[in-house]
Formats: structure tokens, C-alpha cells, sequence
């Protein structure tokens, strides 16, 4: 366990064979030590991995089950000079009954418990009535075995002495299929870490389904879900086993092995408890509702001691995704571009008809925001068959305005069928730059803020003429960093794109042009695409370019998006946040650049939630969102000393 909250998984998969207990166990002491080595706190085998699963009725001979518990000995001895947790399965006989069990064992030294089986498979290729008794038939809680008299039962959670968040909790096979698994009440009891030892052949498709069951497990539970199968080793009498290992966390798959593969499998992945703390902490599906059928009765914790050293967890081993709001399957991105796209263009419309109103007013720059405001525009007037006369878009040329930004407005709402009005705000803002007493040169913020409210102003009155409603076009990105001028481009009467972080937008500007728009229209998005990313609010260059660039002043977007991300949706602190980051943007940003801008994102988001407290509506989109109304609250004043030193002392 790391102080980052990772724990380490391995799934090994030994190349086993049916009865030969010997040659199982040496493979077994293998695959622990070589996972070990690298840094595994915790090691899981298949089911009956000591025997063989298809040993058949061979389980009926007692030398086999002799032999097997000697095996186990043998494997206690042979680990002991490791800290790493080692669970596998073992056929155990007891007072008349034969029980699949999974066996628990801590550091080669000692075994902390026996988990039985609950659910006995008795259908098609699997008969396992035929020898195994269920946990249910069990009328004891505890057995000897290997020497050491240990607790027995599918009630036992395994908790850390020291990092409490180290639960886990154990079912077995078929367990995870049943209509009640397991695992489910282990979550409830707390364990963060689920494992499954199982048996399970290949079939056409079969794959697919235990990953989804895999996956969906983890994600019901709020859980790291560990599931590893028996491998090509076993009998191929009437069925094929794959060997099919993997570790999901909250609903997706960390780490997996290739089925059907010849010799040992081993897959690890660093699970992240942090994130599933938060995760159950924020869904509260783990609260009194779902405990109060448990009692203190219900489960026994077993305590258990082991630390791994630094050294071995120099490398992660989990994905660390760079655009953590983007999807990195090509199919998947423009299926989440629709989808996502459809929720905004949904929200206008639905508010457009529940009010009754029939005209939208849009200020358009020319830049991506704006862009993709009025692109949900038009899709929501055409879901309600609304003409698009119905659309004001206005441009509103500043003191910092360019060339090329007032054409692409133009040539955007041209495609679009959109009448645009051309309103120059110069002139009035010098004037009340004059009554200010203010020297009109671009010396404060006053200067620049003076355009940001004077077009808002514009837009609300030409709302109330026309009886329209005013579009925001700010993205969830500005909202975080606060970078809007108050009452001025910050305020709207329906802001369509207050859930879609800035590197969010381009994507969907791009599916727009690439599914949906024009010839024409398509080429105008391309060099909005291209643009530089700025409110042009200070004068241009020589040459009429943009001199005033966003993320020179705040920094690169995609490390805020990726800052917020996991600040938000996974409540992690500077250290980790900025250990993620090295691995995400490794090559392209130092650690000094990181730092910087990781500072620059704290004091900004804490120091400008004055502005998110008294935002316009606007459809959620995504996991995170920050209105006041729905998954954000937090006091304007609140202090950001706490995460400010923690960035101090890296």
C-alpha cells in the first residue's frame, strides 16, 4: 500500500494440472514470488488451483484431498519470506462435507481465514453437487488446517491494521453469477476489494459476458473487483478453460490477461482506494438504507499487518488518461460527441418550449464557445421545427477584435441561415471609459471587462425586444478558473455549454463538422479549430494578429481540465494530482510547469466561486459539473491555505 492510496493486484493464472498437486503447488509458489517481486500486495489464484479444477471424482479419494492440504503446508513454508497476501482455492473437507474454498494467507506465515463457496453450479458442463456442499451447509465457523485453528465462512472481511481502506473480501465463482451475489453484501460491509477465484470455460462470447459481469460488479459495488479463472492447464475431457484473469475498479478494466494462452498468465494493476473512498462517500449507496440488514453480528473482520517497500512501486500500473473528459476509443468519442451534443440541443429546446419562446439571442465572436452555442442553437430550433429566423446572433467588434475572428462569425452564421447584426461597441465603451475618468488605454482590467458587459447588455435588451431568451456560451472550463467577467459574459437567461470543459468543445465542434454541417460550414469550424484560444479584449498586433491568448495567462487547458478532473470527480490532493500529471503529460511538461500551473488552477478556483454561486441554468452534461443548484456547493470564502501548502512543500 502506497500513501497515494494504490494497492496492488496480481491475478495469476498457474499452469496447473488436473490431480498433479505437486507440480501445481511449485507453479503456485512461482507465480506469488515472481508477482511479489514486483511489488503485488496482494496475489489471487484460481479456483481449486491446488488440485485442479476437472479433477471429477477424483475428489471423492481422500489421498487427493490429503495431499492437497500438505500442498498448502508446503505453500505457507515456501512464502514466508514475503509480506505480499496470497488467496487460492483448495478443496477442504470437513466433518462430513467437501467445501471449494478459497484459502487467505498472509505473508507465508499465516493463514487468516477460509472462505466456502455459497453458490454450487449444477447445470450443463458443471455438476459440482455431485461433490461440493454449499457455505450455507457449513455448521461451523472455524477449522484447523495447515496447523493454525482459523475463522470460516463467507462473513469475513480482511482490513489492514494500519491503512484501513485495505479491505477486501472473498467469493467464489459462481458466487458472481447468482441473482444476490456475495460480493454485493461484502461492499456493504465495507470491503473496497473484491475477489473472485473461479472456474470458468470458454464458450463463443463467454469472454465478453464475465468482463461485463466483471465490469458491472465493480461498478455496482464502488469497488476494485479482482476475478481471475482457471487456465488451459485443466482437462479438455468436454470443455476448454482460457485462463481468463482481470481487474476492474468502478467500472472499467484495469488490467487483463489473453485467453487461451499456453503457461503461466499474470496480470497486476494498482488499484485506487482513494478514488473508491470518495466514490462511496459521494453516492452514498453504502449508507444506512443499504446497512440496515447488517449487524456488528453479520461479519468478523480479520485484522492482518505487511507493508511493501517504496522501491517496488516506482511505476504505476493503471492507465493514466491525458484528456480524462475525452474518450479515447475513436468510435466511442464521436458516439459521446452525439450524445452529448443531443443533451445540450435537448435542454435549449425543452426550456424554449416549456417558456414559450420562440427567439434566441447570441453573441458570436467567432471562437470556439460561441461557436458551438449557436451550433446547439440551430439543432434545438430544428428539433422544435422552429424557422431559424427565429435565431439574433450578434457580433459585437471590441477594442481587441481581429480580422479573422468577425469573418468566421460572419461566414458561420451565413452557412447557418442565421441573420447576424453587426453592433461595434467601441465607441460606447470609450464613453464609459470617459465618465470613469479612465485614460483608455488597456492599462487594467476595467479596460477589458468594460466590452465583456457591455455586450451582455446588448444581448439582454435585445432580448426583452424581441422577447427572446439569451444564450450563454460559456464552457465549464472558464467556470472553474473563474476566467468570465462578472455580470458579463458570465451571465445569460440559458447557458447551453456549462457542463463542457473547454477540450470538450473542440470535439464537438469537429463532430459537428464532420457528421452534420455543410461544405461551407465544415470549413469555417476547421479554422475556428485553429484559432487561438482568447477573449480579444486587448488591442491586436501589428499585423492584425491575436496578441491576447488565453492560455498564456492561465495556462494550457488541458492540464485545468485534467486538474479539475481529478480534483473534483476523484477529491484527490496536490500530490497526487501532480503525480498523475508527470505520467499523463510525460515529455511535454516539466514538473516546474506542472507546479505553476497546478498552483495557478488552486487559488483561481477558490478565490473565484463567487461567480459559480449565482449561475444561470444550463444542462449538466457530464460526471462533473459545478452549479450552485446541483453538484457544487461551496462558500466563496473558503480558504485555500490547506492544499496551497501541500503544493509549497513539493
Amino acid at each position: 500500500m502506497t500513501e497515494l492510496g494504490y494497492y496492488r493486484i496480481a491475478t495469476a493464472v498457474p499452469a496447473v494440472r488436473p490431480a498433479a498437486i505437486e507440480e501445481n503447488a511449485e507453479a503456485i509458489i512461482r507465480s506469488f514470488l515472481t508477482a511479489s517481486d514486483q511489488g503485488a500486495d496482494l496475489v489471487l489464484f484460481p479456483e481449486l488451483a491446488i488440485t485442479g479444477y476437472t479433477c471429477g471424482d477424483l475428489f471423492y479419494q481422500s489421498p487427493l484431498l490429503e495431499a492437497a492440504e500438505k500442498a498448502l503446508s508446503k505453500i505457507v513454508e515456501a512464502t514466508g519470506a514475503r509480506s505480499s497476501l496470497l488467496v487460492l482455492g483448495l478443496p477442504l473437507t470437513r466433518r462430513g462435507k467437501l467445501f471449494n474454498t478459497a484459502v487467505v494467507v498472509r505473508g507465508g506465515t499465516e493463514i487468516l481465514g477460509v472462505v466456502p463457496k455459497t453458490y454450487i453450479p449444477d447445470s450443463g458442463e458443471f455438476y459440482e453437487n455431485r461433490w461440493f456442499a454449499s457455505a450455507n451447509e457449513a455448521d461451523f465457523d472455524h477449522v484447523t488446517i495447515a496447523g493454525q485453528r482459523v475463522p470460516f465462512g463467507t462473513n469475513l472481511i480482511f482490513r489492514h491494521e494500519e491503512e484501513r481502506r485495505s479491505t477486501f473480501a472473498v467469493e467464489i465463482c459462481e458466487d458472481l453469477w447468482g441473482p444476490m451475489p456475495p460480493s454485493s453484501r461484502h461492499a456493504v460491509a465495507g470491503a473496497q476489494i473484491l475477489l473472485n477465484l473461479s472456474a470458468s470455460n470458454e464458450t463463443a462470447g463467454k469472454a465478453d459476458y464475465r468482463r461485463d459481469l466483471v465490469r458491472q460488479q465493480s461498478a455496482r459495488c464502488n469497488a476494485a473487483y479482482a476475478y481471475v479463472s482457471a487456465g488451459s492447464g485443466e482437462s479438455t475431457t468436454d470443455t476448454v478453460f482460457g485462463g481468463h484473469a482481470m481487474i476492474g475498479e468502478n467500472g472499467r478494466i484495469l488490467a487483463e490477461t489473453p485467453i487461451l494462452s499456453e503457461g503461466s498468465q499474470l496480470a497486476m494493476a494498482d488499484v485506487d482506494l482513494e478514488l473508491l473512498d470518495k466514490e462511496r462517500r459521494v453516492a452514498r449507496a453504502f449508507g444506512s438504507t443499504a446497512t440496515q440488514e447488517l449487524t456488528q453480528k453479520d461479519y468478523r473482520t480479520i485484522w492482518y499487518t505487511g507493508r511493501l517497500q517504496k522501491s517496488q512501486r516506482e511505476k504505476l500500473l493503471r492507465p493514466v488518461e491525458k484528456d480524462p473528459f475525452i474518450p479515447s476509443n475513436p468510435t466511442t468519442r464521436l458516439q459521446r460527441c452525439e450524445e452529448i451534443f443531443t443533451i445540450q440541443a435537448t435542454g435549449l429546446a425543452t426550456r424554449l418550449e416549456r417558456t414559450g419562446i420562440k427567439n434566441a439571442i447570441i453573441g458570436i465572436s467567432g471562437g470556439l464557445d460561441s461557436t458551438l452555442a449557436l451550433l446547439v442553437v440551430a439543432k434545438a430550433f430544428e428539433r422544435l421545427a422552429l424557422a431559424p429566423e427565429g435565431i439574433q446572433a450578434f457580433t459585437m467588434p471590441g477594442f481587441g477584435t481581429t480580422d479573422r475572428t468577425l469573418n468566421n462569425a460572419k461566414e458561420l452564421c451565413e452557412g447557418l441561415g442565421v441573420h447576424l447584426k453587426t453592433v461595434d461597441i467601441r465607441p460606447a465603451c470609450e464613453v464609459q471609459l470617459n465618465d470613469l475618468g479612465h485614460s483608455g488605454e488597456p492599462s487594467d482590467v476595467a479596460y477589458e471587462n468594460v466590452q465583456a458587459r457591455y455586450r451582455t447588455a446588448i444581448l439582454m435588451n435585445a432580448a426583452n425586444m424581441a422577447r427572446g431568451l439569451v444564450i450563454g456560451t460559456g464552457d465549464l472550463s472558464e467556470l472553474a478558473l473563474g476566467w468570465c467577467t462578472y455580470n458579463g459574459d458570465h451571465m445569460s437567461m440559458y447557458a447551453v455549454n456549462t457542463g463542457v470543459p473547454k477540450t470538450l468543445v473542440r470535439h464537438l465542434i469537429a463532430w459537428s463538422a464532420e457528421t452534420w454541417a455543410s461544405q461551407d460550414v465544415a470549413r469555417v469550424l476547421q479554422d475556428i479549430l485553429e484559432t487561438p484560444v482568447s477573449p480579444e479584449l486587448l488591442p491586436p498586433g501589428k499585423n492584425g494578429e491575436i496578441i491576447q491568448k488565453t492560455e498564456d495567462t492561465v495556462g494550457p487547458y488541458e492540464l485545468h481540465d485534467f486538474f479539475l478532473y481529478n480534483f473534483l470527480r476523484h477529491g484527490f490532493g496536490p500530490q497526487k494530482i501532480l503525480m498523475l500529471a508527470e505520467r499523463a503529460f510525460e515529455g511535454l511538461y516539466s514538473r516546474k510547469i506542472l507546479l505553476q500551473w497546478l498552483t495557478m488552477f488552486y487559488k483561481r478556483f477558490f478565490s473565484q466561486q463567487f461567480k459559480r454561486s449565482c449561475l444561470p441554468d444550463g444542462p449538466k452534461v457530464g460526471s462533473i459539473a459545478l452549479s450552485p443548484r446541483g453538484d457544487w456547493r461551496m462558500p466563496s470564502d473558503a480558504s485555500a491555505e490547506l492544499w496551497l501548502k501541500e503544493l509549497e512543500k513539493l
